[in-house]
């Protein structure tokens, strides 16, 4: 059971805004799908008129017409936008030269990897490296002597800095030949600067500091040595982080607040500290244990911080009381990208979104964590966002912890287990119960197949947060069954079902209609979801009763998606599944789909690796014969069937790569080894 890895190629830290890869390519369809196409040409225009006001007009305009408008935004890729506005970086006109990066900016958050990749292809670095040093002296003039500083400072360090920093953060994830180019232009003092003066610039500009450091030390060892190696650097990390414990909690009338751009910031600072973990001497941080005194005590009061549904009713009200844009030729050209012409619907949708990317910045930070668990007692005195004990483990026995309330949307609470059982972590109920609610979809998050969302970027977010909450809950029991190694969890049965029924309602709610183009993030959520299926399975192993709903859909999903790795963990929750010993038919049913995927009868053949999950799940149900359920292996003569199955899985075997794919072989070896030895086992039962 692999955990969920992370590949650059594969994650953004900034998701596209408003996926598209179900638009049809080229310029034709663009053409054909967007409502502006007659604005598109003025723009390319007067983005080389002589009238440094009318180039002014046009980057605006470029971030007023792309907003969740892919199309539009395609079709002016297609006119060398990127270009054109790479060429206004060198501008004679200071505000000309903001704008455009504004509108550059705004391409990349809109545009992913292809138009960033676009950027740096079209050395878009060259002009950037030129102003960093530029930036970090106005920077230091207007704060040490505010009267002094030209007049023009401030826009320059707020809106300008904010915009380069954050293209420079996009184009990070680019490539690797992009990261190592951007590790030469020497941003971690450059960033750290903002960081360090957070009370004296805007909080959005500090920010986007945080959120390039962050994606700059995510497994990029020149700079993560940078940080790690500057005592000065992390203390400002940690002070951002327990600003928290200073400010106040509630708004006057007893209610919790939510600093959106602080929270963001906090969150950020945690993901810094724990990209650049171990931290040498002479550093604060490093008498710290990072994980446990920092990361969750500041992530997990975010996690339950916010009810999506209650968000997801916000937005729609946004979007049913949103106001009229402005028309592009009605534009002012006193505002800046930042601004965007937003109107308050506009705005309060935008404070939404950001609310919801900070819970799922905080999940990924979480996901990484929890695919690295230490043994469950170091998490035994977990603090709370208060500082102070979950258990008080400092002053009582492990076994006199207080049993784990696993109660979800009104379940009954686990019965008290024994006292010399095996005691959970201590940040099971803080952490597990929120990502159960974080998970279940609301009615923005997978709009009806045939309409489009009414807010693109609210249903990215929520899409994301609940893709990462699985990913998160993937990790968490992939580590309690790997430290558990067979022993009994402590848990009570109930805890492992209702988590189970939990997921397995989340699925229920997206729909198995996953295979249609622009249903991407729905695959996603199934992906992730039988990984978390397959991982309280091992948790509760026989403990979970499995229905006739279970097994239709799983073993219809197994056979239907192309993905290998899905399959192994579908294959793996199945098993699970009719290990429980009182279901004899669910286990009938399972095992004839698992049988129905050994060679020779597979047709077409199953590919190797779920083929290897499928043969090891039929040895561990059925390795035990005096369970209610080996009537089946018996009455319906499996063992005929694993004897026929022998020399296909050999053939399997033979055929991995012994250079290419080592892991995979070994473990082949391993199963094919286990299944002779399984059938001499059986044989000499005789029953």
């Amino acid at each position: 059971m692999g955990k969920s890895q992370k590949k650059r190629n594969m994650r953004r830290h900034n998701p596209m805004r408003v996926p598209d890869s179900h638009l049809p390519k080229g310029l034709a369809s663009a053409a054909a799908t967007s409502s502006k196409n007659e604005a598109i040409l003025p723009i390319i225009q007067k983005l080389e008129s002589v009238d440094p006001s009318e180039r002014k007009w046009a980057c605006v305009a470029v971030s007023n017409i792309i907003q969740n408008d892919p199309s539009t935004r395609r079709l002016l890729q297609g006119k060398n936008i990127v270009g054109a506005l790479i060429t206004r970086l060198s501008d004679s006109e200071e505000e000309v030269v903001v704008e455009a990066a504004g509108s550059l900016r705004n391409l990349c958050v809109d545009g992913g990897f292809d138009i960033c990749a676009e950027m740096y292809n079209k050395n878009i670095l060259a002009p950037l490296k030129i102003y960093v040093p530029k930036i970090s002296a106005t920077l230091s003039q207007y704060l040490e002597s505010p009267k002094n500083a030209p007049e023009n400072a401030q826009k320059l360090v707020y809106e300008f800095a904010e915009n380069v920093i954050t293209i420079l953060w996009c184009l990070s994830e680019t490539s690797n030949k992009a990261l190592n180019a951007i590790n030469q232009i020497s941003l971690v003092p450059f960033l750290m600067s903002f960081l360090a003066a957070r009370d004296r610039l805007p909080l959005s500009t500090v920010t986007s500091a945080a959120q390039c450091l962050y994606v700059l030390t995510d497994e990029n060892y020149p700079i993560i040595d940078e940080v790690r190696s500057n005592a000065g650097y992390t203390a400002c990390l940690l002070a951002i982080i327990r600003s928290a414990e200073e400010a106040p909690k509630t708004n006057g009338k007893g209610k919790e607040t939510f600093d959106v751009g602080a929270d963001a910031l906090r969150v950020l600072s945690c993901g810094i500290l724990r990209n650049i973990s171990p931290i040498p001497p002479p550093s604060i941080a490093t008498t710290i244990d990072i994980d446990r005194d920092v990361v969750l005590p500041t992530l997990e009061p975010v996690l339950s911080s916010i009810d999506l549904q209650e968000a997801s009713q916000a937005a729609q009200h946004a979007v049913d009381n949103q106001e009229s844009t402005p028309q592009l030729e009605n534009l002012s050209l006193k505002h800046t990208p930042k601004s965007d012409h937003k109107t308050p619907s506009e705005l309060e949708l935008e404070r939404l979104e950001t609310r919801l990317r900070t819970i799922q910045l905080a999940l990924e930070i979480l996901t990484g964590m929890c695919a690295t668990l230490p043994d469950p007692e170091m998490f035994s005195g977990a603090t709370d966002a208060d500082g102070e004990d979950d258990n008080e483990a400092g002053d009582e026995d492990v076994d006199d912890a207080p049993d784990i309330d696993m109660t979800i949307d009104n379940a009954d609470a686990s019965p008290d287990t024994p006292g010399d059982a095996p005691q959970p972590p201590a940040f099971f109920t803080t952490l597990v119960a929120p990502l159960l609610k974080l998970v279940q979809p609301t009615p923005l998050s997978f709009p009806p197949l045939d309409n489009p969302s009414p807010h693109p970027p609210t249903t990215s977010a929520l899409g994301a947060i609940h893709v990462s909450a699985l990913e998160c809950l993937n990790n968490i029991f992939l580590s309690m069954a790997t430290s558990l190694a067979g022993r009994p969890s402590g848990l009570a049965p109930e805890n492992g079902r209702t988590v189970f029924d939990a997921v397995w309602r989340a699925l229920n709610a997206v729909g198995t209609d996953i295979s249609r183009s622009g249903q991407e993030r729905r695959r996603e959520v199934w992906n992730m979801g039988v990984g978390v299926l397959w991982g309280v399975g091992n948790v509760w192993k026989g403990a979970l009763v499995p229905t006739e709903e279970h097994v239709q859909v799983l073993t219809q999903f197994c056979g239907a998606t192309a993905d290998t790795g899905v399959k192994v963990k579908t294959i793996g929750a199945l098993e699970c599944l009719a290990q429980h010993p009182e279901s004899v038919d669910a286990n009938r049913v399972i095992s004839a789909y698992l049988l129905s995927l050994l060679p020779p009868s597979a047709n077409p053949p199953t590919p190797t690796e779920p083929l290897l999950q499928a043969v090891s799940a039929l040895i561990d149900i059925y390795s035990d014969e005096t369970l209610p359920y080996d009537v089946n292996f018996r009455s319906g003569r499996y063992l005929d069937a694993l004897v026929q199955s022998v020399e296909g899985v050999r053939k399997a075997v033979r055929g991995i790569d012994r250079k290419k794919e080592r892991e995979l072989r070994v473990r082949g070896e391993e199963v094919r080894d286990n299944l002779v030895a399984f059938i001499q086992y059986r044989r000499g039962l005789k029953v």
